[in-house]
């Protein structure tokens, strides 16, 4: 008998069509069944799953769904039910898991946030990485705490779910392993080899996220809330794709191999596919080859397949677009970037993002929409004089201080982790000028806002750009609002002692240092000039942003555990900001 494993998971949704991802147990036929609460009518779907390194999986997708509706849904695996059961423990206390469809002009709402570590929510975990606040979301959409979102800045308006949940990478930590996760390692190989605590392969991979999204709450809220995903470097290991020394120093290893290859399969098993549309799905180089045999007699085994195709899309950067965008009406276009695997290590041509992600990002970077969201992983604004810091470091280990102190800033590069888009000059340039002219109404009608989404750097914050008054009076006024909005972590808190260095360090001593250690190696003044309006605040976070009449509202919310240990955190808003264009 074949059981469910892990998940659903309630993907890709719009108007009329829903993509279910499952884990389970063997070769199986899963199906979806979900049922119109206003009419009953009934909507069904199948898929065969396939199977990677022993494991198996399915994405099942529904098409021809009424717009704007809620559907209650099972899932079956050779026809009999495995979700809803009584089986599933826990979960039976949670509400009908339910596909909600977009509904054409309603305003959209989205959650957002990034690093989350998957810890016990008992005392134990709450000391050491506070309350998860993706559980306390769940919990509160769940009617288990008080009832509705988080405090909602117009409490007379109706209170509604999000439409979906981007989450904004480091949904998995390969290489800071928790004790679970350890016990797992440990007990199928020798942890005092490398990578020792570290993840190593497939196997330790499919544990790990078996670790991540099998809590009862946050597996009944990705069961019934759409979401979207991009990875960051906690993923595959910090610092990913730092440096071409940092590669070349990982690829010397005798394990990096078989953990690259591991990362990338399982992120495009877990995490990628559900982000595409069925269109995107339809034409991607991976998925066709399996749905091919879906009506083969035994199931597809993808396992060479996945693992080809991960070493080469590891070698070849411009081999596979990890990233991806969707329009939400006129309203939205959510544009998400893919700020690590695309990345040009060489020093004489270092860049974010290679010249096919650049190309695919100046088409995606265009006007005629309300509100334009780009989504990358590493905010694009960092405070003013660490953005600075960043760039003369880059110039540093570039050599352009000289060949022999080169080395030190490559140190110093790894060290403190100066690798976000500041430390990319060449991509970060291009990119504020795509914004602007996006902003200036030179690539359609300029919308209201562009508001980048990130998280990375374990504190939220919201900072607005404009541009510099030299590039103001070259190329003239903007008519967009351009923003830069955090939410991290979801649960992985710096300590309190580090919270005060990085604000220090952020917000303080950085900004004259940068500006002054910037202007002696030469770094390019950035046409943009930014300041922060809110933050920096360090608590968990998960984010809601929603589209209004003028603009953008949004807020972050925490869970704070209040009568005992073993209480169900409440959550309570931590910061509103709203944004008028």
């Amino acid at each position: 008998m074949t059981d469910l494993e892990l998940g659903p998971l309630l993907r890709y949704v719009d108007a009329s069509s829903a993509a279910i991802w499952v884990k389970v147990s063997g070769d199986a036929r899963v199906a979806v069944r979900a049922t119109d609460r206003d009419t009953g009518k009934t909507y069904d779907a199948t898929a065969r799953t396939f199977a990677v390194h022993g494991h198996h999986y399915a994405l099942v997708e529904l098409d021809g769904l009424p717009a704007g509706s809620k559907l209650d849904y099972q899932v079956l695996v050779d026809e009999r039910q495995v979700w809803p059961s009584a089986d599933t423990g826990d979960a039976r206390d949670y509400p009908p898991s339910l596909i909600p469809t977009l509904q054409p002009g309603k305003p959209l709402r989205m959650a957002f946030g990034s690093c989350r570590t998957s810890v016990s929510h008992d005392e134990q975990g709450h000391r050491t990485h506070g309350v998860d606040a993706l559980r306390s979301y769940a919990l509160r959409m769940a009617g288990l705490t008080d009832a509705g979102l988080p405090d909602d800045p117009d409490p007379s308006r109706e209170v509604r779910w999000p439409d979906l949940v981007l989450f904004l990478g480091d949904q998995v930590y390969a290489d800071e392993t928790t004790a679970e996760m350890r016990a797992f390692i440990e007990a199928r190989r020798d942890i005092e080899q490398p990578p020792g605590e570290e993840l190593k392969d497939y196997q330790e991979y499919a544990h790990l996220y078996q670790l991540a999204w099998s809590d009862p709450a946050n597996r009944w809220l990705l069961s019934t809330l759409p979401s979207a995903m991009i990875f960051d470097d906690h993923d595959i290991r910090d610092d990913w794709n730092t440096s071409r020394k940092w590669k070349d120093e990982m690829e010397a290893t005798d394990w990096w191999h078989d953990r690259i290859v591991a990362g990338l399969a399982s992120y495009w098993v877990y995490q990628h596919l559900g982000n595409l549309s069925p269109a995107e799905r339809a034409e991607d180089k991976i998925w066709k080859r399996i749905v091919e045999h879906a009506g083969d007699a035994e199931e597809y085994d993808a396992t060479e397949l996945l693992d080809t195709f991960a070493e080469r899309a590891d070698q070849e950067p411009e081999y596979y677009r990890w990233s991806f965008a969707r329009d939400f009406d006129d309203q939205a276009r959510l544009v998400v970037v893919d700020s690590r695997a695309a990345r040009v290590l060489e020093e004489d041509s270092r860049s974010l993002l290679d010249e096919t992600e650049l190309r695919w990002l100046d088409e995606q970077l265009q006007g005629d929409v309300d509100n334009l969201l780009i989504g990358t992983s590493l905010p694009f604004l960092l405070a003013p004089g660490l953005h600075y810091v960043e760039a003369f470091n880059e110039a540093w280990a570039g050599g352009e201080l000289g060949s022999r102190a080169a080395w030190l800033g490559e140190k110093v590069r790894q060290t403190v982790d100066l690798e976000h888009w500041a430390a990319f000059q060449d991509a970060f340039q291009q990119v504020c000028d795509m914004v602007l002219e996006v902003a200036r109404g030179q690539r359609g009608r300029p919308p209201r806002t562009v508001t980048f989404l990130s998280g990375d750097v374990h504190h939220s914050y919201v900072s607005e750009a404009r541009p510099t008054p030299k590039n103001l009076e070259e190329h003239g006024p903007i008519r967009s609002r351009i923003l830069q909005a955090v939410c991290s972590p979801i649960r992985n808190p710096l300590p309190v002692k580090m919270r005060f260095l990085t604000a220090f360090l952020s917000y303080g001593v950085a900004g004259p240092i940068g500006h002054v250690l910037a202007t002696t190696a030469h770094v390019p003044q950035a046409p943009l000039t930014w300041k922060l309006i809110e933050g920096p605040w360090f608590d968990n976070n998960l984010a809601t942003l929603e589209v209004t009449d003028d603009g953008l509202s949004m807020w972050w919310a925490t869970g704070v555990v209040e009568q005992g240990d073993h209480a169900l955190p409440r959550l309570v808003g931590v910061e509103h900001v709203e944004v008028d264009a």
